[in-house]
This record gives C-alpha cells, sequence and structure tokens, in this order.
C-alpha cells in the first residue's frame, strides 16, 4: 500500500532555474565584493606603509631650479622650476585655503580622500557633453598626482590615483594635506607653490594674498597655461570671478565681501624683460653638466657677468649696427671671465647667439696669426718688406688703393693692412705655420692653407677671436673664456672655478712686438675710430662686398671683441671694421673701463714711417682685405673692391693734421689709368716720417738715417713677383 506524500513536501514549491542563479551570482558578487574590499584596503594600507613621512614630502622639490646671479651678486634670471617660501598651514591665509577648497573640492573636509559624489556628476557631464568637461579629481588625489604620478588620462594611472589618495587620507591629516597641496601644486610661469606663484605674479609673498589675489592663483590650477596673468591677463581675471561666486555658493564669504572684492582692480607684477642677458645664460648653462654632477637640489649658480657692462654692450651694439644688421660684442677680462657677452640686437626676436654660434669671415683681422708667425720666426716691427705685386701659387694680392708703397716696415704694413705684405710673411713662415698658430690662439673652427687665408677666408667665431686678442694682451699667456665661478647647493659649495695662468702660447717678446702693431693700427692706422682717451691695441677686418666688419681690441685688462653684419650675409653698405665695430667697441670700452687704472703697455706707440696705404675702412670706403685677384678658387670676390676715391674723413678722422692729397699725380684720372700718363702736376708729397714729423711737431729726424733705410735689403721674398719695380722713391707706382 502506498505511502501518502507528506503534507511539507506538498507544501514547498519547486525553485526556478532562474532564480537558483540569480542567487549564486548575488552570492558571487558579494564574495568579489568582500574581496575586492579587502584587496583595496590592504592596497591602501601597503601604500601608506611606503608614504614618505611628511617632512620627506616637504622637503621634495618636483624638478631642479637654477637661480643665476651676476658679478655683483644681482639675480640675473631664474630658470626651472620655481618654489617660494615653505608655509605651514596656520601660516597660509584663510582665504587663499577658502578659494582652494571652494573651486578644486567643495567637499574636501567629508570624504576619504575620494570623492564618489563628485566622480558621479563628472560621468553625468560627459554624458550630456558627449567629452570630459570635469574632473571628479579632489584635493587629495591631485596632491598624489602631482607628487608621484604624472597627467596621463588611463584608468591605470586614475586607479593608482585613488589608491594614493586613500592611503595619503589615512597617513595625513586633512590640514596637512592641505598644506602640501597648497606649497607643491603648480600655478603655471614655472611657479611651484602659492608663495612662488604670489611673488611671480604679484611681487610680494604669499602671506600677504587679498581675498582677490588668492582668487587669481586659485584659479590657475584648472590651466596654469591658459589662466596665467603673464599668458592671458583677462582670462585671469575672468577666471578669479568664477571663484569668488563658488566661494559664495559654498559659505566662505558673503555676498558684500564677494562685491567688495573686484579682481579687476588687481594689481599684477611686470614681467620680467628678456634682454641681452640671456644671451650669457644660454651660453653658460649649459657647462654645468660638465661641471656638477648635483640633478635634484635647488642651484645657485654665480657667473662674471658685469650688469653694467652689459647694459654698456647691449647699447653701443644697437646704436652703432647699421639699419638691417646684427652685431655681437664679447668682453673678456684678463683672468678670461665673461663680463658682457651680446648675440644680437634684440634677444626676443633672435635669440640665436653670433657671438658664440656664427661663423662668419674675421678679414683683415685673421692678419693677428699672419703676424705671430712672423714675430715668432725672429721678424721684428722695425724688419722691412717691399710692397710690390706678387703672386703665389696662382694667386695675386692686391691693396685696397691698387698700389704699392715700396719698401716699408711691418709696423706700417700692419697698421694700413697692406694685403702684399701679409701674403710675403704667410708664404714665408709657411701657411700650415699660421694655421697651427690660429689654433694654439683658441681658434676652433676650420682653418684652410691656401693662400688667401692670410687676408682671413677661414670662418671663425666672435667669441674665439677676443680669446686670441686677450691672450695677445694677457703677454702671451693663454686666455680661456668662462662664465661661472661657483655653484652652490643648499648652502654647500659644490663647484669653484680655477683659472689656469700657467698655458704660455708665445715668448713675451712676440706679444710685446705684436702689441706694438696693433697700438700703432689704433693710433694712425685703420682703427682710429677705437680710440678711447687711453691706451689701446686692436685690429679691423671687414670682408667681401663689407658683409662682416670686425674690430677686436684691448685696454687696462679688458679685451672686447665685435663684429657686425646681417644673417644672410649680404653686402651691407658702408659697413667696415673701422666704423661702425670700432664706433661700438670705443662706446663700450670708454664706459667699461672708465673705473679702472690706465694701464700703459710695455711697448711705447711708435708711428709708422709713412701714411703710404691707408685701407679702404679708412679713406676709401672699401674692405682692407677683399682687392686681390686669383684663380685658386679660394679667394673673396676680387670685383667687390671699391673705386679709389678722394680722402674720406669724418668718424675716421686722423690723430694728425689732415693729410694732404697723397696721389696728387691721380687727380682727374678715370680709375685705372696710368697716373705716368696725366698732364704734369705739382710734385706729390712724399709722406714719410719726415712728413709725420713735421705735422705732429715733432724734431726732424736724422736724415743719413733715412737714407741707410732705403738701402736696407728686404727678408723673406715670395717665389715668383709680378713684373715692376717699385722704388722707394715711388711710393705709390
Amino acid at each position: 500500500m502506498a505511502r501518502a506524500p507528506s503534507r511539507t513536501s506538498r507544501s514547498r514549491p519547486a525553485r526556478s532555474p532562474w532564480r537558483r542563479r540569480l542567487g549564486l551570482a548575488l552570492k558571487t558578487l558579494l564574495a568579489l565584493a568582500v574581496l575586492a574590499v579587502g584587496a583595496l584596503v590592504v592596497a591602501v594600507y601597503i601604500a601608506r606603509a611606503q608614504l614618505p613621512s611628511f617632512e620627506s614630502l616637504k622637503s621634495s622639490p618636483n624638478g631642479q631650479m637654477v637661480r643665476v646671479h651676476a658679478a655683483d651678486g644681482s639675480v640675473l634670471v631664474s630658470l626651472g622650476p620655481s618654489y617660494g617660501q615653505w608655509l605651514s598651514y596656520d601660516r597660509i591665509p584663510e582665504v587663499m585655503r577658502d578659494a582652494t577648497i571652494a573651486v578644486e573640492d567643495r567637499r574636501f573636509r567629508s570624504h576619504l580622500g575620494v570623492d564618489p559624489i563628485g566622480i558621479v556628476r563628472s560621468v553625468g557631464v560627459r554624458y550630456e557633453r558627449g567629452h570630459w568637461v570635469q574632473g571628479g579629481s579632489t584635493i587629495t588625489q591631485q596632491l598624489a598626482r602631482n607628487v608621484f604620478l604624472n597627467n596621463q588620462k588611463k584608468f591605470g594611472r586614475k586607479f593608482r590615483e585613488a589608491i594614493l589618495a586613500l592611503a595619503l587620507e589615512r597617513k595625513f591629516s586633512k590640514d596637512q594635506i592641505l598644506e602640501l597641496y597648497l606649497n607643491k601644486v603648480y600655478y603655471g610661469g614655472g611657479a611651484y607653490g602659492i608663495d612662488a606663484a604670489s611673488r611671480k605674479f604679484f611681487g610680494h609673498g604669499a602671506s600677504q594674498l587679498s581675498l582677490t589675489e588668492a582668487a587669481v592663483i586659485a584659479g590657475l590650477v584648472k590651466a596654469p597655461s591658459n589662466y596665467s596673468p603673464t599668458a592671458d591677463a583677462e582670462a585671469a581675471v575672468g577666471r578669479a570671478g568664477v571663484v569668488i561666486q563658488q566661494m559664495v555658493r559654498n559659505g566662505f564669504i558673503t555676498p558684500s565681501q564677494a562685491a567688495a572684492a573686484d579682481p579687476n582692480d588687481v594689481r599684477l607684477a611686470p614681467a620680467p624683460r628678456q634682454n641681452s642677458v640671456r644671451y650669457f645664460t644660454d651660453w653658460a648653462l649649459p657647462q654645468l653638466e660638465l661641471l656638477i654632477d648635483e640633478t635634484e637640489k635647488p642651484l645657485e649658480v654665480w657667473t662674471t657677468l658685469d650688469p653694467a657692462m652689459q647694459r654698456a654692450a647691449d647699447e653701443a651694439v644697437r646704436a652703432n649696427a647699421p639699419a638691417g644688421t646684427q652685431g655681437a660684442l664679447v668682453a673678456l677680462d684678463r683672468d678670461g671671465s665673461v663680463r658682457a657677452m651680446v648675440g644680437g640686437t634684440d634677444y626676443v626676436t633672435s635669440n640665436y647667439n653670433r657671438a658664440t654660434k656664427a661663423q662668419r669671415q674675421p678679414g683683415s683681422a685673421f692678419k693677428l696669426f699672419v703676424y705671430l708667425s712672423a714675430l715668432e720666426a725672429g721678424r721684428t716691427p722695425e724688419d722691412r718688406e717691399v710692397d710690390e705685386p706678387v703672386t703665389i701659387d696662382g694667386w695675386s694680392p692686391r691693396n685696397d688703393s691698387r698700389r704699392f708703397s715700396g719698401e716699408v716696415t711691418l709696423r706700417t704694413a700692419f697698421a694700413f693692412s697692406l694685403n702684399t705684405i701679409a701674403a710675403k710673411l704667410g708664404y714665408a713662415v709657411g701657411f700650415q705655420t699660421v694655421a697651427d698658430m690660429a689654433r694654439r690662439f683658441g681658434i676652433t673652427t676650420a682653418v684652410n692653407t691656401h693662400p688667401s687665408m692670410v687676408l682671413g677666408t677661414s670662418e671663425v667665431r666672435v667669441i674665439d677671436m677676443t680669446r686670441a686678442f686677450a691672450s695677445v694682451g694677457n703677454k702671451g699667456v693663454a686666455v680661456t673664456p668662462f662664465g661661472i665661478t661657483r655653484v652652490t647647493a643648499e648652502g654647500e659649495e659644490i663647484y669653484r672655478h680655477e683659472v689656469d695662468r700657467s698655458h704660455v702660447l708665445v715668448a713675451p717678446n712676440v706679444a710685446a712686438g705684436m702689441i706694438d702693431l696693433l697700438q700703432t693700427t689704433v693710433n694712425t692706422g685703420t682703427g682710429r675710430a677705437a680710440q678711447i682717451g687711453r691706451p689701446v691695441a686692436g685690429k679691423t677686418g671687414t670682408t667681401t662686398s663689407s658683409k662682416d666688419g670686425w674690430f677686436l681690441g684691448f685696454s687696462s685688462g679688458l679685451t672686447t671683441g665685435v663684429w657686425m653684419g646681417r644673417d644672410d650675409a649680404k653686402p651691407v653698405g658702408g659697413l667696415h671694421g673701422g666704423t661702425a665695430p670700432a664706433r661700438a667697441f670705443a662706446q663700450f670700452m670708454r664706459q667699461a673701463v672708465a673705473s679702472r687704472p690706465i694701464e700703459q703697455f710695455d711697448t711705447q706707440v711708435t708711428l709708422p714711417e709713412a701714411q703710404l696705404e691707408p685701407d679702404a675702412e679708412s679713406y676709401y670706403g672699401a674692405p682692407d682685405n677683399s682687392s686681390f685677384v686669383g684663380d685658386d678658387g679660394f679667394a673673396i670676390d676680387p670685383g667687390a673692391a671699391a673705386e679709389p676715391q678722394a680722402p674720406v674723413f669724418g668718424p675716421e678722422r686722423p690723430v694728425v693734421q689732415a693729410v694732404p692729397r697723397a696721389r696728387d699725380d691721380d687727380a682727374g684720372q678715370e680709375d685705372g689709368a696710368d697716373p705716368r700718363d696725366a698732364p704734369p702736376q705739382a710734385p706729390a708729397q712724399r709722406l714719410d716720417q719726415d712728413w709725420l714729423d713735421r705735422v705732429t711737431g715733432r724734431p726732424q729726424r736724422d736724415q743719413g738715417r733715412d737714407q741707410g733705410r732705403d738701402r736696407a735689403a728686404p727678408r723673406g721674398q715670395p717665389p715668383r713677383a709680378a713684373s715692376g719695380d717699385p722704388s722707394g722713391d715711388r711710393p705709390y707706382q
């Protein structure tokens, strides 16, 4: 007999499969949630254990600041991230704290580091707009990102940010987190922290911030580059108005306080002007990588730049550079310290440093190395050479006047930049010897050894040429330019420059002979515009068609090199080394050495024997080294030489009385005509030492000495002279 089913089993309905699955899913999700929460708690506490201490976070900047000082201690420029004074929580103005919380995280005091409400709001706005408009990051999350992470918008980074934010909230108090945030967040313009931002934008520390100023700074965090007062003052003021409205909405200030705070009344500190000092700092600071190993601590870099000299250099270049040209100037002290550096007429429009990077032909300024080589080989300024037609390896240099002076001293040849004599000397000592001399004195660019190299066809840099002249002025001891004297990190000196005075380039008597020649150039030759009322030694240089003009010289222990020309190397009408560059040199040097004692050179000034062939840049308006012809392919354009004209004075006025016409037999002639075919004229005055003695009022010299001098045999003849037999009695044949 079958047993009837029990009552209990009849009352329990069978469970449907979907309900069983749902229950299993809920249990699984609950288990996963528990595991996730557990993992999150573990991750947060692991992160908390690995977080630095509060004091460590206070002392770790987000980058390296470099502050550059001039020789007098004044700050030239601050580069890299800028950190102001660290302000503890109780020293941070309340309006600054309130403004930041109101605009960045109004539930800062209540959430646990991550704000779920803010995240939901951000997602909702994203859904409505179709793109991310606002983030849901809290102040704590922003601090975690700024200190430990980066700004990549990826889920993995956001997850790590949330973990770190929760860990920060577990380890530090709300006040500590806000203190860290306000002292470390980036506000634009290289300023990190409210104190740096306040000093940059308002010119005072953050402890003095007003309501409107605090609103401006608080509004920068969202987009520092867009709202920075230095980039867009109007946008910064508009954003400050939004911050003030948020402060009213969140109860931090009253409507009346907001009405009294007008962001339009805020006074912004003027941004520092990017002037020519940056040419110097751009050159000097990259050298830090070779001098020190410190890459984290803030650096104080002490340099050689003299602010007064720098201003004078900037003014001299701007005042004298012809319209449409650029200029460069380097001033070196006797120990190699760079006292002034100008790399162009305006750093804002062109930060290309022509003083250290541009390579240009130096023209006759390169003759420094030719004559140094000759003096080292045993020649003296009193030695004599014949200025005559000459051809060397198919190259035939000629003087700018297209005349030849006959027998002259090396002093005269250098003072008036006679090209034929330079060619003879270069051949006599060897062109490779001249190139080696240039490299010995610091020329770092390639130097060719073609015959025309004696006239400056190899390209050089202004700083290298200035260094070479400084070494001559230093009696033959090498001068190495430097711009950094010492570096400190947190008060500890980590580098100090030591000057090396042991490297002798040439014997003292060779340097003295060269100074003798350089003095004569300034006193009676092509460099007269460089006179400053105290002993000066220097040399001019001009290249083809006046594309480059140079003057380099020294006085009272300071050496200055000046270059002018166009960046595209096009000709510049009227530009010669003895004009604008020499005038810029004089204008700068008068101020630069005004407070220095007058120093006499070891060699006294000796006038050349005659005003024979003043080159184009002093009288005739043409380059001093370009009038030559040749077929070697390396000569400067021979067609660029200017035609002889009547003597021109003015800015090139000689120190002696007005010079009578040097070639009366040329009067009325067409260019190139033989003066011997002209009608009889009055006898030409011979411009020899007797003439100089007469016009300067000096006692007449012994005639017998001049006669003996005329019979002296020239030294160092080139291999082949062109036809013609110039005579000392006919200096202008």
